[in-house]
């Protein structure tokens, strides 16, 4: 993307309390970042959705209720937000057993993403993470050409 070209409009989707919708804020954000030419990266963002609108059904949306899904690509930056109306603030994870099957979703935006957080907001809060390409090998957006930078295995992005 140039300077001259406008970043595209921002996604956004509300979805309600119930276990499909996961999968469903994984299929939206996948569709996204293929309209916009995201490359390699694509399927940890998709994991971060996944990770973030989880852990906003497990602990951050009261019954009747539900949570919006963000995402902006602006320059060089795409940033994922889970707005909830939830009481109560992450916790970075890590603090269970090796043998726990839960508990481990914000380490893994950590992990992922380049930068992650939490906002207040009334009510409840936004758990966003964003991603930026790296370096000059890495191009935020892919370009439908092959052609490569020299030294480069291909576009991609790293943290």
């Amino acid at each position: 993307m140039n300077d001259e070209t406008p970043p595209p409009s921002p996604r956004e989707r509300f979805y309600r309390r119930e276990r499909q919708s996961v999968p469903a804020a994984r299929a939206f954000a996948a569709d996204a970042l293929a309209d916009w030419g995201v490359g390699d990266r694509a399927y940890d963002i998709t994991l971060c959705v996944s990770e973030l609108a989880t852990n906003a059904l497990l602990h951050g949306v009261p019954p009747g209720r539900g949570f919006r899904l963000s995402l902006a690509l602006s320059g060089d930056v795409l940033r994922v937000e889970v707005h909830d109306s939830g009481g109560g603030w992450p916790r970075g994870g890590g603090e269970g057993d090796d043998a726990d099957e839960s508990g481990r979703g914000l380490l893994l935006v950590a992990a992922l993403a380049d930068k992650w957080g939490v906002e207040e907001r009334d009510p409840g809060k936004v758990v966003w993470c964003e991603f930026t390409p790296a370096a000059a090998c890495a191009p935020l957006i892919v370009a439908r050409s092959t052609s490569v930078p020299h030294g480069c295995l291909g576009p991609r992005w790293s943290r």
